[in-house]
């Protein structure tokens, strides 16, 4: 009796052996010899120049881009176009200049008003000399097409210069 469990291990263990079959072998070996022939290439890296210094001399004509440039005339007068920082803010200074738009034009005497839309939907009766925009645009001209502003800005130097800029009539 003591042999039988023994024989019956040793039965099943052969029976298991000989079912065990080598299906999937063909898949094992591809994925043993997929990798066999590569080699990665890694292309070299690209030839550093060495630095070469370049002299800002006025010999080339070219301005030294690190130093400021300014007009004689502005050095002479630092504060030419400087506009009046104690001036009493009106209405449409508050709003950037492309928030504003232009909507109508009226006539009243000799006098031409423009109409103005500012961003929080309040309209504006302006005429030539009145301020708005950020950059202390004042109204040169008023048509009943446009109106022309001429703003006065401060540069990285600290120095005013003033450009002309316009608002069209929306229609």
């Amino acid at each position: 009796m003591t042999k039988s469990p023994y024989l019956l291990l040793l039965a099943s263990v052969l029976l298991l052996a000989g079912c065990g079959r080598e299906e999937f072998q063909d898949l094992r070996d591809f994925v043993k010899n997929s990798g066999a022939n590569m080699r990665g290439k890694v292309a070299p890296p690209p030839e550093i120049k060495p630095y070469e210094p370049f002299n800002y001399d006025n010999s080339a004509g070219l301005p030294d881009p690190f130093k400021p440039r300014k007009d004689a005339k502005k050095a002479e007068h630092p504060g030419l176009n400087q506009p009046d920082m104690e001036r009493r803010r009106e209405a449409l200074e508050e709003f950037p200049l492309e928030s504003l738009k232009m909507v109508g034009f009226l006539h009243q005497g000799k006098v031409g008003h423009a109409i103005i839309r500012s961003p929080d939907s309040k309209l504006h009766r302006i005429r030539a000399g009145n301020y708005l925009g950020q950059n202390f645009g004042q109204i040169t001209e008023i048509s009943d097409t446009e109106v022309t502003i001429k703003e006065t800005i401060q540069d990285s130097a600290g120095d005013w210069s003033e450009r002309m800029s316009s608002l069209q009539l929306i229609e």
